[in-house]
Protein backbone atom coordinates (compact mmCIF):
# COMPACT_ATOMS: atom_id res chain seq x y z
CA UNK A 1 0.00 0.00 0.00
CA UNK A 2 1.43 3.34 -0.83
CA UNK A 3 1.43 5.86 2.10
CA UNK A 4 0.85 9.57 1.08
CA UNK A 5 0.33 12.41 3.67
CA UNK A 6 -2.58 13.51 4.01
CA UNK A 7 -3.95 16.92 6.44
CA UNK A 8 -2.56 15.54 10.20
CA UNK A 9 -5.63 13.62 12.25
CA UNK A 10 -5.30 16.65 14.73
CA UNK A 11 -4.16 19.38 13.12
CA UNK A 12 -5.57 22.40 14.15
CA UNK A 13 -5.18 21.67 17.20
CA UNK A 14 -3.74 23.75 19.49
CA UNK A 15 -2.33 22.54 23.12
CA UNK A 16 -0.42 25.29 25.34
CA UNK A 17 2.02 22.78 27.95
CA UNK A 18 3.25 23.68 30.97
CA UNK A 19 5.57 20.62 32.36
CA UNK A 20 8.51 19.20 34.01
CA UNK A 21 9.97 15.90 33.76
CA UNK A 22 7.86 12.87 32.13
CA UNK A 23 4.40 13.53 32.50
CA UNK A 24 4.70 15.87 29.27
CA UNK A 25 4.19 12.38 27.73
CA UNK A 26 0.60 13.12 27.75
CA UNK A 27 1.09 15.88 24.75
CA UNK A 28 3.57 13.26 22.70
CA UNK A 29 0.73 11.68 21.63
CA UNK A 30 -1.36 14.62 20.79
CA UNK A 31 2.18 16.31 18.91
CA UNK A 32 2.33 12.90 17.04
CA UNK A 33 -1.24 13.01 15.44
CA UNK A 34 -0.29 16.65 14.48
CA UNK A 35 -1.11 18.76 17.11
CA UNK A 36 0.60 22.14 17.36
CA UNK A 37 2.18 21.58 21.27
CA UNK A 38 4.09 24.67 22.27
CA UNK A 39 5.47 23.37 25.16
CA UNK A 40 6.08 27.25 27.81
CA UNK A 41 9.24 26.68 29.91
CA UNK A 42 10.74 28.80 32.41
CA UNK A 43 14.54 30.27 31.78
CA UNK A 44 16.15 27.85 33.37
CA UNK A 45 13.94 25.23 31.32
CA UNK A 46 12.74 21.62 32.05
CA UNK A 47 15.70 19.74 33.73
CA UNK A 48 14.08 17.03 31.97
CA UNK A 49 17.12 17.21 29.82
CA UNK A 50 19.48 15.95 31.91
CA UNK A 51 17.55 13.67 33.85
CA UNK A 52 18.20 9.59 33.66
CA UNK A 53 19.97 8.12 30.81
CA UNK A 54 21.19 7.44 28.13
CA UNK A 55 22.68 11.41 27.56
CA UNK A 56 23.01 11.53 23.51
CA UNK A 57 25.09 14.55 22.93
CA UNK A 58 24.36 16.15 26.33
CA UNK A 59 20.79 15.75 26.06
CA UNK A 60 19.12 12.85 27.67
CA UNK A 61 16.99 10.01 25.54
CA UNK A 62 13.61 11.02 27.77
CA UNK A 63 13.63 14.59 25.88
CA UNK A 64 14.31 13.67 22.78
CA UNK A 65 11.19 10.74 22.85
CA UNK A 66 8.58 13.04 25.26
CA UNK A 67 9.42 16.75 23.57
CA UNK A 68 9.14 15.57 20.10
CA UNK A 69 7.57 17.56 17.91
CA UNK A 70 6.83 20.50 20.27
CA UNK A 71 8.11 23.93 20.17
CA UNK A 72 9.68 25.96 23.20
CA UNK A 73 8.86 28.78 24.39
CA UNK A 74 10.35 30.97 27.24
CA UNK A 75 8.08 32.64 29.83
CA UNK A 76 8.86 34.01 33.37
CA UNK A 77 5.84 33.73 35.01
CA UNK A 78 7.07 35.50 37.63
CA UNK A 79 6.30 38.59 35.40
CA UNK A 80 2.76 39.95 35.14
CA UNK A 81 3.60 40.52 31.62
CA UNK A 82 4.54 36.79 30.77
CA UNK A 83 1.46 35.80 32.45
CA UNK A 84 -0.57 37.92 29.76
CA UNK A 85 0.87 36.47 26.90
CA UNK A 86 0.21 33.14 28.60
CA UNK A 87 -3.26 34.21 28.57
CA UNK A 88 -2.90 35.41 24.56
CA UNK A 89 -1.84 32.19 23.44
CA UNK A 90 -5.04 30.59 25.42
CA UNK A 91 -7.53 32.77 23.85
CA UNK A 92 -7.06 30.32 20.50
CA UNK A 93 -6.21 26.78 22.10
CA UNK A 94 -8.31 23.81 22.22
CA UNK A 95 -5.84 22.77 25.71
CA UNK A 96 -3.77 23.84 28.28
CA UNK A 97 -1.77 20.86 29.75
CA UNK A 98 -0.52 21.39 33.73
CA UNK A 99 1.86 18.27 33.46
CA UNK A 100 3.42 19.05 37.21
CA UNK A 101 2.06 19.29 40.62
CA UNK A 102 -1.49 20.48 41.01
CA UNK A 103 -2.07 24.23 41.12
CA UNK A 104 1.20 25.41 39.43
CA UNK A 105 -0.39 27.33 37.05
CA UNK A 106 -2.97 28.72 39.58
CA UNK A 107 -0.50 30.22 41.94
CA UNK A 108 0.38 32.00 38.65
CA UNK A 109 -3.06 33.05 38.19
CA UNK A 110 -3.63 30.83 35.02
CA UNK A 111 -6.23 28.86 37.00
CA UNK A 112 -8.73 26.99 35.05
CA UNK A 113 -11.52 29.66 36.33
CA UNK A 114 -9.25 32.27 34.79
CA UNK A 115 -8.58 30.59 31.39
CA UNK A 116 -12.33 29.40 31.32
CA UNK A 117 -12.93 33.48 31.05
CA UNK A 118 -10.25 33.93 28.53
CA UNK A 119 -11.51 31.10 26.65
CA UNK A 120 -14.89 29.07 27.54
CA UNK A 121 -13.76 26.19 25.43
CA UNK A 122 -10.35 25.21 26.75
CA UNK A 123 -10.19 21.83 28.06
CA UNK A 124 -7.71 22.16 31.04
CA UNK A 125 -5.31 18.42 32.05
CA UNK A 126 -3.68 18.30 35.13
CA UNK A 127 -1.47 14.93 35.28
CA UNK A 128 0.66 14.35 38.37
CA UNK A 129 1.87 11.74 40.43
CA UNK A 130 -1.18 10.89 42.84
CA UNK A 131 -3.70 13.21 41.40
CA UNK A 132 -5.33 16.11 42.92
CA UNK A 133 -6.79 14.08 45.96
CA UNK A 134 -6.14 11.74 48.63
CA UNK A 135 -3.27 11.69 51.60
CA UNK A 136 -0.77 11.72 48.95
CA UNK A 137 -1.77 14.38 46.82
CA UNK A 138 1.57 16.80 47.65
CA UNK A 139 3.85 13.54 48.45
CA UNK A 140 6.95 14.43 45.68
CA UNK A 141 7.16 11.13 43.15
CA UNK A 142 9.16 9.90 40.18
CA UNK A 143 7.86 7.20 38.01
CA UNK A 144 8.96 4.00 39.65
CA UNK A 145 6.50 5.25 42.25
CA UNK A 146 3.33 4.46 40.64
CA UNK A 147 4.27 1.23 39.76
CA UNK A 148 4.87 0.12 43.45
CA UNK A 149 2.39 1.76 44.59
CA UNK A 150 -0.02 -0.15 42.10
CA UNK A 151 1.91 -3.45 43.51
CA UNK A 152 2.90 -4.10 40.08
CA UNK A 153 7.03 -4.05 40.97
CA UNK A 154 8.51 -6.61 43.82
CA UNK A 155 11.01 -5.77 45.65
CA UNK A 156 14.68 -8.21 44.88
CA UNK A 157 17.42 -9.33 47.06
CA UNK A 158 20.80 -9.03 45.92
CA UNK A 159 23.66 -11.41 47.34
CA UNK A 160 24.70 -9.25 49.99
CA UNK A 161 20.94 -8.76 51.27
CA UNK A 162 20.34 -5.34 49.90
CA UNK A 163 16.70 -4.36 48.58
CA UNK A 164 17.35 -3.11 45.03
CA UNK A 165 14.76 -2.41 42.28
CA UNK A 166 14.14 -5.13 39.68
CA UNK A 167 14.68 -4.76 35.93
CA UNK A 168 10.74 -4.38 34.64
CA UNK A 169 8.43 -2.74 32.29
CA UNK A 170 7.30 1.07 33.47
CA UNK A 171 3.68 1.26 33.81
CA UNK A 172 2.32 4.23 35.31
CA UNK A 173 4.47 6.90 33.79
CA UNK A 174 3.40 5.31 30.41
CA UNK A 175 -0.21 4.98 31.17
CA UNK A 176 -0.55 7.78 32.76
CA UNK A 177 -0.02 10.19 29.61
CA UNK A 178 -1.93 7.41 27.47
CA UNK A 179 -4.82 8.13 29.42
CA UNK A 180 -4.81 11.79 30.40
CA UNK A 181 -4.27 12.19 26.28
CA UNK A 182 -7.62 9.91 25.55
CA UNK A 183 -9.14 12.01 28.08
CA UNK A 184 -8.11 15.41 26.24
CA UNK A 185 -9.54 14.45 23.04
CA UNK A 186 -12.69 13.66 24.85
CA UNK A 187 -12.75 16.88 26.17
CA UNK A 188 -12.10 18.58 22.70
CA UNK A 189 -14.73 16.83 20.94
CA UNK A 190 -17.48 17.76 23.65
CA UNK A 191 -16.31 21.53 23.87
CA UNK A 192 -16.43 22.05 19.67
CA UNK A 193 -19.70 20.76 20.08
CA UNK A 194 -20.85 22.27 22.95
CA UNK A 195 -18.89 24.83 23.51
CA UNK A 196 -17.87 24.10 26.84
CA UNK A 197 -14.99 23.49 28.26
CA UNK A 198 -13.34 21.28 31.17
CA UNK A 199 -11.30 20.28 34.08
CA UNK A 200 -9.86 17.30 33.63
CA UNK A 201 -6.75 15.01 36.05
CA UNK A 202 -4.95 12.22 36.20
CA UNK A 203 -2.74 10.74 38.44
CA UNK A 204 -0.27 8.25 36.79
CA UNK A 205 -0.47 6.03 39.48
CA UNK A 206 -3.85 5.80 39.58
CA UNK A 207 -3.72 4.68 35.51
CA UNK A 208 -0.53 1.96 36.79
CA UNK A 209 -3.67 0.42 39.32
CA UNK A 210 -6.12 0.46 36.78
CA UNK A 211 -3.65 -1.59 33.84
CA UNK A 212 -3.25 -3.80 36.31
CA UNK A 213 -7.00 -4.17 37.02
CA UNK A 214 -7.36 -7.98 36.16
CA UNK A 215 -5.14 -8.95 39.30
CA UNK A 216 -6.89 -6.03 41.50
CA UNK A 217 -10.57 -6.99 40.77
CA UNK A 218 -9.17 -10.89 40.98
CA UNK A 219 -8.41 -10.21 44.44
CA UNK A 220 -11.76 -9.00 45.04
CA UNK A 221 -13.28 -11.36 43.55
CA UNK A 222 -11.91 -13.96 45.98
CA UNK A 223 -12.83 -12.24 48.89
CA UNK A 224 -16.42 -13.20 47.89
CA UNK A 225 -17.71 -17.07 48.96
CA UNK A 226 -16.33 -19.60 46.75
CA UNK A 227 -19.75 -20.93 45.88
CA UNK A 228 -20.16 -17.72 44.10
CA UNK A 229 -16.84 -16.87 42.70
CA UNK A 230 -14.81 -20.13 41.64
CA UNK A 231 -11.82 -21.23 39.47
CA UNK A 232 -12.34 -22.13 35.37
CA UNK A 233 -14.26 -25.35 34.39
CA UNK A 234 -10.37 -26.37 32.83
CA UNK A 235 -9.03 -26.02 36.55
CA UNK A 236 -11.80 -28.09 37.92
CA UNK A 237 -13.48 -24.77 39.20
CA UNK A 238 -9.91 -24.57 42.03
CA UNK A 239 -9.61 -21.08 42.06
CA UNK A 240 -5.77 -19.85 40.93
CA UNK A 241 -3.65 -16.90 41.85
CA UNK A 242 -5.01 -13.55 40.15
CA UNK A 243 -2.92 -12.59 37.04
CA UNK A 244 -0.11 -14.30 35.32
CA UNK A 245 0.98 -15.73 39.27
CA UNK A 246 -1.56 -18.09 38.04
CA UNK A 247 0.08 -19.26 34.86
CA UNK A 248 3.13 -20.85 36.64
CA UNK A 249 1.99 -24.64 36.77
CA UNK A 250 0.63 -24.64 33.06
CA UNK A 251 2.20 -26.74 31.02
CA UNK A 252 -0.16 -26.09 27.40
CA UNK A 253 0.36 -22.52 28.22
CA UNK A 254 3.65 -21.66 28.45
CA UNK A 255 7.33 -20.91 28.00
CA UNK A 256 9.28 -23.55 26.10
CA UNK A 257 13.02 -23.60 25.86
CA UNK A 258 13.91 -23.50 21.37
CA UNK A 259 17.18 -24.97 20.33
CA UNK A 260 18.10 -21.33 20.39
CA UNK A 261 16.23 -19.23 22.30
CA UNK A 262 12.74 -19.57 24.26
CA UNK A 263 8.69 -19.42 22.94
CA UNK A 264 5.75 -18.96 24.08
CA UNK A 265 3.43 -21.97 23.92
CA UNK A 266 -0.35 -20.71 24.17
CA UNK A 267 -2.71 -23.76 22.95
CA UNK A 268 -5.24 -23.72 25.82
CA UNK A 269 -8.40 -24.17 23.48
CA UNK A 270 -8.69 -27.65 22.14
CA UNK A 271 -8.73 -26.97 18.36
CA UNK A 272 -5.19 -25.61 18.37
CA UNK A 273 -3.83 -28.28 21.08
CA UNK A 274 -5.27 -30.90 18.69
CA UNK A 275 -3.28 -29.51 15.74
CA UNK A 276 0.15 -29.16 17.64
CA UNK A 277 0.19 -32.67 18.20
CA UNK A 278 -0.61 -33.57 15.12
CA UNK A 279 1.90 -31.28 13.64
CA UNK A 280 4.69 -32.70 15.43
CA UNK A 281 3.44 -36.08 14.55
CA UNK A 282 2.42 -37.07 18.35
CA UNK A 283 -1.44 -37.41 18.48
CA UNK A 284 -0.88 -39.44 21.32
CA UNK A 285 -0.71 -36.77 23.20
CA UNK A 286 -3.93 -35.12 22.20
CA UNK A 287 -5.35 -38.32 22.83
CA UNK A 288 -4.31 -39.23 25.84
CA UNK A 289 -4.75 -35.72 27.61
CA UNK A 290 -7.36 -33.95 25.42
CA UNK A 291 -8.39 -31.38 28.11
CA UNK A 292 -11.33 -29.31 27.92
CA UNK A 293 -12.46 -27.55 25.03
CA UNK A 294 -11.38 -23.69 26.56
CA UNK A 295 -9.26 -22.24 28.60
CA UNK A 296 -7.53 -25.55 29.24
CA UNK A 297 -3.84 -24.92 30.22
CA UNK A 298 -2.89 -28.98 31.66
CA UNK A 299 -2.24 -27.65 34.71
CA UNK A 300 0.25 -29.12 36.74
CA UNK A 301 0.70 -32.22 34.18
CA UNK A 302 4.56 -32.73 34.84
CA UNK A 303 4.08 -35.93 32.78
CA UNK A 304 3.37 -33.80 29.50
CA UNK A 305 5.61 -31.09 30.49
CA UNK A 306 8.51 -33.09 30.28
CA UNK A 307 7.39 -34.17 26.81
CA UNK A 308 6.93 -30.49 25.62
CA UNK A 309 10.25 -29.57 26.59
CA UNK A 310 12.04 -31.92 24.31
CA UNK A 311 9.74 -31.37 21.73
CA UNK A 312 10.34 -27.52 21.85
CA UNK A 313 14.14 -28.40 21.93
CA UNK A 314 14.36 -30.46 18.67
CA UNK A 315 13.45 -26.74 16.43
CA UNK A 316 14.50 -22.88 16.04
CA UNK A 317 12.27 -20.19 17.85
CA UNK A 318 12.08 -19.13 14.06
CA UNK A 319 11.05 -22.42 13.02
CA UNK A 320 8.35 -22.52 15.34
CA UNK A 321 6.80 -19.30 14.72
CA UNK A 322 6.54 -20.53 11.02
CA UNK A 323 5.33 -23.73 12.00
CA UNK A 324 2.52 -22.32 14.23
CA UNK A 325 1.06 -19.74 11.38
CA UNK A 326 1.03 -22.90 8.90
CA UNK A 327 -0.55 -25.61 11.09
CA UNK A 328 -2.96 -22.51 13.13
CA UNK A 329 -1.69 -23.11 16.88
CA UNK A 330 -0.97 -19.74 18.84
CA UNK A 331 2.92 -19.69 19.49
CA UNK A 332 5.55 -16.32 20.01
CA UNK A 333 8.86 -15.53 20.35
CA UNK A 334 10.16 -14.40 24.07
CA UNK A 335 12.05 -11.34 22.84
CA UNK A 336 13.98 -8.85 25.20
CA UNK A 337 13.94 -4.94 24.73
CA UNK A 338 17.22 -5.12 23.00
CA UNK A 339 16.39 -8.54 20.51
CA UNK A 340 12.98 -7.17 20.08
CA UNK A 341 14.79 -5.19 17.44
CA UNK A 342 15.88 -7.75 14.95
CA UNK A 343 12.03 -9.60 15.03
CA UNK A 344 10.62 -9.34 11.54
CA UNK A 345 7.28 -8.25 13.06
CA UNK A 346 8.84 -5.26 14.75
CA UNK A 347 11.29 -4.30 11.75
CA UNK A 348 8.12 -4.08 9.46
CA UNK A 349 5.72 -2.57 12.19
CA UNK A 350 8.13 0.32 13.78
CA UNK A 351 10.11 1.88 10.97
CA UNK A 352 12.05 3.86 13.56
CA UNK A 353 12.86 7.79 13.45
CA UNK A 354 16.50 8.08 12.85
CA UNK A 355 19.10 9.77 15.25
CA UNK A 356 20.16 11.63 12.22
CA UNK A 357 17.21 13.97 12.45
CA UNK A 358 15.52 13.16 15.76
CA UNK A 359 18.55 13.15 18.06
CA UNK A 360 17.69 9.25 18.78
CA UNK A 361 16.40 6.14 17.39
CA UNK A 362 12.95 6.26 18.40
CA UNK A 363 9.57 4.14 18.30
CA UNK A 364 7.04 5.75 16.13
CA UNK A 365 3.27 6.36 17.09
CA UNK A 366 1.93 2.64 17.21
CA UNK A 367 -1.49 3.93 15.83
CA UNK A 368 -1.52 3.31 11.86
CA UNK A 369 -4.03 5.36 9.29
CA UNK A 370 -4.21 3.18 6.05
CA UNK A 371 -2.98 4.50 3.22
CA UNK A 372 -1.66 7.90 5.01
CA UNK A 373 1.85 8.46 6.35
CA UNK A 374 1.30 10.52 9.52
CA UNK A 375 3.74 13.62 9.82
CA UNK A 376 7.63 12.71 11.39
CA UNK A 377 7.73 14.55 14.31
CA UNK A 378 10.10 17.25 14.92
CA UNK A 379 13.54 17.20 17.12
CA UNK A 380 12.61 17.89 20.35
CA UNK A 381 13.52 21.78 21.43
CA UNK A 382 16.21 23.16 22.86
CA UNK A 383 14.49 25.68 25.54
CA UNK A 384 12.90 28.78 24.10
CA UNK A 385 14.05 27.66 20.53
CA UNK A 386 10.51 28.72 19.17
CA UNK A 387 10.28 31.95 20.80
CA UNK A 388 10.34 34.49 18.00
CA UNK A 389 8.48 32.34 15.75
CA UNK A 390 5.15 32.04 18.68
CA UNK A 391 5.46 35.58 19.59
CA UNK A 392 5.36 36.27 15.69
CA UNK A 393 3.16 33.83 14.04
CA UNK A 394 0.78 32.38 16.71
CA UNK A 395 0.14 35.76 18.25
CA UNK A 396 0.76 38.35 15.86
CA UNK A 397 3.15 40.57 18.41
CA UNK A 398 4.90 42.90 16.44
CA UNK A 399 8.59 44.34 17.01
CA UNK A 400 7.65 46.60 19.85
CA UNK A 401 5.53 44.21 21.89
CA UNK A 402 9.13 41.58 21.59
CA UNK A 403 11.30 44.18 22.62
CA UNK A 404 9.16 45.39 25.75
CA UNK A 405 8.58 42.25 26.68
CA UNK A 406 12.46 41.46 26.55
CA UNK A 407 13.07 44.37 28.24
CA UNK A 408 10.39 43.10 31.44
CA UNK A 409 12.21 40.05 31.33
CA UNK A 410 9.09 38.07 30.57
CA UNK A 411 10.38 35.96 27.63
CA UNK A 412 13.72 35.19 29.29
Amino acid sequence: MTLTPQRAPLAGVRVIESSLLGPAAVTTHLADLGAEVIKVESPSGDYVREMTWPIIHGTSLLHLHINRGKQSLVLDLRKPEAVEVYKDLVRDADVVVEAMRPGSLERRGLGYEVLCEINPRIVFCNISGYGMSGPYRDLPAHGIAFDTWAGIINPAVDEDGFCYIPEHASIGMHAGPMFGAMGILAGIIRARQSGEGCFLEIGQSDAAAYMDWYRSESWLAYERPEDQVTGNKADDYVRRAPGTAGMKEGVRYQIYESSDGHVLFMCSEQAFWKNFCECVGRSELFERWPGSKFADHARGNRELQVELREIFKARTAAEWILLGEEKNFPIAPVNTPKTLLDDPQFEDRFPLYPHGTHGADMLPFPVKFLGERLPEPSLAPTVGEHGERVLREVLGYDDGRIEALREAGAIG
